[in-house]
């Protein structure tokens, strides 16, 4: 499985596409805003022949979700988030708002719903689905074991965290999941993070000032 990192919109997002030799994919966090992001992101799609199948939010935070109306219809694909964000989601518009982002357009509402435990399939893969609250109500991570790693979002950063305080955020809850969820993975299990460079367990339960 190949793992493609764009990196959009002014909060520096890093929207994530998964394909295989199928020809399969797919697109994680689109948070393509700019048309010249837009565009990018459909060549990258288009010189490689991907097939987009999926469309999933890690969480629903406003720089995760500004292409999702943009994706959604260009390739025909649901969106599929975990239950509890759907708060977050119905207020991105107001969100955008504050921003200053006056060219968002609303992303749809998913049809079905991701949650813990789930597997999530596509081409010749299987990727985990870990329900990992704490930066937002229904944060999940996407991990494949076969391949080592996991899309982690806004949970965990190389040498940081992501923020709580945030509509819906709680840091001992963050810290938690971290911990519980996170952590039993292998050492070796590589990181891609939502904003920033990709990191692995083993480098943040060493170094990560905020888990020490």
């Amino acid at each position: 499985m190949q793992v493609k990192s764009l990196t959009f919109n002014p909060f520096q997002e890093n929207t994530y596409i998964l394909y295989d030799e199928t020809k399969q994919c797919i697109i994680i966090d689109p948070g393509c805003y700019e048309n010249s992001e837009k565009t990018e992101l459909a060549n990258f799609i288009e010189s490689n022949d991907l097939e987009p199948v999926k469309l999933i939010n890690t969480h629903c935070h406003i720089d995760h979700v500004l292409g999702n109306k943009f994706i959604s219809e260009k390739y025909n694909v649901e969106l599929c988030i975990h239950k509890k964000d759907l708060p977050l989601l119905g207020n991105t518009a107001t969100v955008a708002k504050m921003y200053g982002l006056d060219k968002y357009e609303d992303s749809p509402y998913p049809k079905h719903f991701l949650k813990d435990g789930d597997k999530l399939k596509f081409g010749n893969n299987e990727l985990d689905i870990i329900f990992i609250p704490g930066h937002a109500p229904g944060h999940i991570g996407l991990y494949s074991e076969k391949e080592g790693w996991i899309i982690s979002g806004d949970v965990l950063f190389k040498g940081s965290i992501g923020r709580t305080d945030l509509p819906g955020g709680d840091h001992s809850t963050l810290i938690n999941s971290i911990i519980t969820k996170l952590f039993p993975l292998p050492n070796e299990t590589q990181v891609f993070c939502g904003h920033g460079p990709f990191t692995n367990l083993g480098y943040e339960k060493k170094h990560n000032p905020f888990l020490q």
